[in-house]
């Protein structure tokens, strides 16, 4: 059949199984929304305040969902305010299609109205791009796109059509999306098996390998078999079961005090899906001289990844899933109670506890066990970026998959509500909740109005304590308390705010509001912006100072 460029985006679309498109229309682009509205009962399309918000929206409903996230945007400024999104999926390693317009292939290089090179933009921050000059090859570059953004270490793609292209008709045949395939060495799995068999005190450290390979389950059955403890990195949380005896939390510069023992006196570190990346080893020279004599065996399917951080003692270079379901296979039932009862006890003699002179103080710890208690663990959590976003990691207890998503590599202020809207149109039985500070909520709360046009019931949870708090806790560790512009203290109304922008609002004041107000912006089926005032001294611990071993973390800042 005969079709015009626009179309054969939409058709494309369909094959890979598209369902729901964010974006912004604009010049360019316009062929494509002309076609986006004649297929508009088969794709969902969510318009967002701002591109960069669409680009969060598809990136959160790709990490929630384990589909491709797409997103649209026009040329010019329509391309570049997607540029922070593609990067934020870039270093996490999140499938997404970005297809920007572009001026007229007559007019490419002139300096047009709205023209930039896109793929010369972000090149650095896509696993691939292209600039699509003629309809006849478009189908096949968006098929080889989506292909791209979910083989071996995922990651976003992006396509750049001119609008002539997208109006300029050819022959079009459906065709069905190429199948990934894997293999594993097998030698690699015999050395592997031979190194747990003869290990007795293994530790697992996970990263969003294992999330992203959807290994959740064979992760607790390896974790079972292997009879050890399991810490996550941020990009892993919700890879393992936070309420799982085996769990001790994070590893790294906010990781807790039982995974930096855990890491020293293991015998055996075995990393799923992990980077070594610095917010984990903190100082590789330090991390290299706690893991002096012990062995390291790296499960990673992206070889760049293998002795790039930390040189390691055996590697299974494969799909986590793959590597995980063959290794089993191999190794024996072990039984390490003497290493499981140590763990127990660390765990019991260092647990994370935030504490306050005042009774009546709104503590994180207590807002984020309250939520857990009333969302039964079961809600997907998104967040900004910042103490919040630690604190999310530390007390809301994951308990199931791709419940997270959190900008880990990037470190995106701005990242969260966006997510969250992808996050709710992915997963529309879900309770969905963006844990922000005031800082980062500043950055993206056009977005609650893009919350109210469609009614998503969403909350937006602000931990407002009037500062950018991570900063801010760096100032007063090394730069003798002098807080150099991270005193925000602005003086907005949230509850006027919330009504302003067509959401219900609600301050949490006192300890004796948390229960109340959440219950309200859970019951309410309605998007709730809660304003959550928390001291601006209540800080983020562990932590390990840059340069630091992760074995003498801070637990203390008076």
């Amino acid at each position: 059949m005969v079709l015009n460029g626009s179309q054969i985006i939409i058709e494309c679309l369909l094959e890979q199984g598209v369902d729901t498109v964010f974006g912004y229309p604009g010049g360019a682009v316009l062929n494509i929304y002309d076609a986006l509205y004649d297929y508009s009962d088969k794709i969902t399309h969510i318009l967002t305040s701002h591109e960069q918000g669409a680009s969060h929206a598809a990136d959160g409903y790709a990490r929630t969902t384990g589909k491709t996230g797409v997103v649209i945007a026009t040329s010019g400024p329509g391309a570049t305010n997607l540029v922070t999104g593609i990067a934020t999926a870039y270093m996490d390693s999140i499938p997404m299609v970005a297809i920007t317009g572009n001026v007229g292939t007559s007019l490419l290089g002139l300096d047009s109205f709205q023209e930039v090179d896109i793929t010369g933009i972000t090149m650095p921050i896509t696993k691939h791009n292209y600039i699509v000059k003629d309809v006849s090859k478009l189908a096949d570059v968006i098929r080889e796109a989506f292909f791209i953004a979910n083989d071996g270490r995922k990651g976003p793609v992006l396509i750049d059509i001119p609008k002539d292209i997208t109006g300029a008709k050819c022959e079009f045949e459906r065709k069905k999306p190429q199948e990934h395939t894997y293999s594993v060495n097998s030698d690699e799995i015999e050395e592997a098996a031979r190194l747990i068999n003869e290990a007795e005190r293994p530790f697992i450290y996970a990263g969003g390998g294992a999330v992203s390979s959807d290994s959740f389950d064979e992760l607790a059955k390896f974790a079972e078999l292997v009879d050890a403890p399991v810490s996550l990195t941020l990009m892993g949380q919700c890879a393992f079961d936070n309420t799982s005896p085996r769990y001790t939390g994070m590893l790294g510069m906010h990781g807790s005090m039982t995974s930096s023992l855990a890491a020293s006196g293991c015998d055996l570190m075995i990393v799923v899906g992990a980077r070594f990346s610095d917010r984990v080893t903190c100082s590789t020279d330090s991390f290299m001289k706690i893991m002096d004599g012990k062995k390291i065996l790296h499960i990673e399917i992206d070889p760049a990844e293998i002795n790039k951080n930390v040189t390691v003692t055996s590697k299974i270079n494969a799909d986590i899933k793959l590597a995980l379901s063959k290794l089993m296979k191999k190794v024996n039932q072990k039984k390490n109670t003497e290493w499981m009862n140590q763990i127990a006890e660390w765990k019991k003699q260092y647990p994370l506890v935030q504490v306050s002179d005042n009774p009546d103080d709104v503590l994180p710890q207590y807002v984020l066990e309250t939520l857990h208690e009333l969302t039964n663990g079961q809600a997907i959590i998104t967040t900004e970026v910042g103490q919040h976003q630690m604190w999310a990691a530390e007390y809301y207890d994951l308990e199931t998959p791709r419940s997270f998503a959190s900008s880990g590599g990037l470190g995106t202020m701005g990242y969260g509500l966006g997510a969250a809207i992808g996050s709710k149109m992915g997963n529309p039985d879900k309770t969905v909740i963006n844990i922000a500070g005031d800082g980062g909520f500043y950055m993206n709360m056009n977005e609650l109005t893009t919350l109210a046009k469609y009614n998503l019931p969403v909350i937006e949870l602000v931990f407002n304590n009037t500062v950018l708090g991570m900063v801010r806790q760096w100032q007063k560790l090394f730069y003798n308390n002098k807080f150099s512009q991270t005193t925000l203290e602005k003086a907005t109304d949230f509850e006027l705010l919330g009504k302003a922008l067509g959401v219900d609002a609600y301050t949490i004041r006192t300890k004796s509001d948390v229960r109340t107000v959440l219950e309200k912006a859970i019951s309410a089926n309605k998007p709730v912006l809660i304003n959550c005032l928390i001291d601006k001294d209540i800080n983020v611990l562990p932590m390990v100072p840059a340069g630091a071993s992760i074995a003498e973390p801070i637990l203390e800042i008076k």
